[in-house]
């Protein structure tokens, strides 16, 4: 009776592995997505009726409906719906160019968009629910290198916390989950770079180039766990609006905090002066 139905997108490797499998292992049902015809054959084999495995690109908006009408004439509600699918992606402002910026953004902003879109209707008509927005550290605080990245989550970050004072007068949560590194497939042959390479951005984005190569495999976030504290999240009354992840995230969101505390004190005289008498 209170086994939840999960909606999960990019379950193949990563966080959206270890928290579909967590919350089978919890007791509920996972739908979950992939890209690969031969990986939903594979899960839906492995966990029979436990779970349910779709192929579905999240960057075209035509399989994301056919998702959709499936989920909702078969089951007939999502209690728990998980935005996790998209990519990192490494460069230098200037060296992005803008057709590798839309491949981001269809992802990491559009496919989320389309997807949470596309199923609130059902979640208002259910009037319950949890929308799960998998961002990042760096979807707070940005980073030389990884700018582009960012802005695809800043604005991600920013639909959802307006989508989340939106929904709560209808029974609906929101959390934002921002993990920093945690040893998954992120910071490997997931992972794209710009094509093209400028020598004076060396010392910055050049250097963070070098850092994901050398992180990949070492990072400090367990992806078992941090599916975990997702669980836990879902059986809360009032979940939080932001679930950092990792003692990386914690840095860098309160650096950022503080940063922005610091140019506020400083300006503060500014900004009191420009307001009629």
């Amino acid at each position: 009776m209170n086994k939840k139905i999960w909606f999960i997108t990019g379950i193949s490797s990563g966080l959206g592995q270890a928290l579909a499998k967590t919350a089978i292992e919890n007791g509920d049902f996972v739908i979950g997505t992939f890209r690969n015809q031969v990986q939903a054959d594979t899960f839906n084999n492995q966990y029979g009726e436990n779970a349910l495995a779709l192929v579905v690109d999240i960057t075209k908006q035509s399989e994301i409906k056919e998702a959709f009408q499936l989920i909702s004439e078969k089951f007939g509600k999502i209690d728990v719906l998980v935005n996790n699918a998209g990519f990192g992606f490494a460069g230098a402002i200037e060296e992005t160019t803008i057709n590798e910026v839309r491949e981001i953004f269809e992802a990491n902003f559009f496919g989320t968009l389309l997807i949470t879109q596309i199923f609130l209707p059902l979640l208002r008509q259910q009037k319950s629910g949890h929308i799960i927005q998998i961002s990042s550290h760096a979807g707070f605080k940005a980073f030389p290198g990884f700018g582009i990245y960012s802005a695809s989550k800043f604005a991600l970050e920013g639909f959802s916390e307006a989508l989340a004072a939106e929904i709560a007068p209808l029974g609906i949560k929101l959390t934002i989950v921002e993990p920093g590194p945690f040893r998954t497939h992120f910071a490997g042959n997931s992972f794209r770079h710009a094509v093209s390479i400028i020598e004076d951005y060396r010392a910055t984005a050049g250097a963070f180039r070098e850092r994901m190569k050398l992180v990949n495999g070492q990072q400090e976030g367990d992806p078992l766990k941090a599916s975990q504290a997702i669980m836990d999240i879902t059986k809360l009354e009032t979940p939080p609006l932001r679930l950092p992840l990792g003692k990386v995230a914690l840095v860098s969101l309160t650096g950022k905090l503080e940063s922005v505390q610091k140019d506020i004190d400083r300006g503060k005289h500014i900004a009191e002066s420009v307001v009629y008498d």
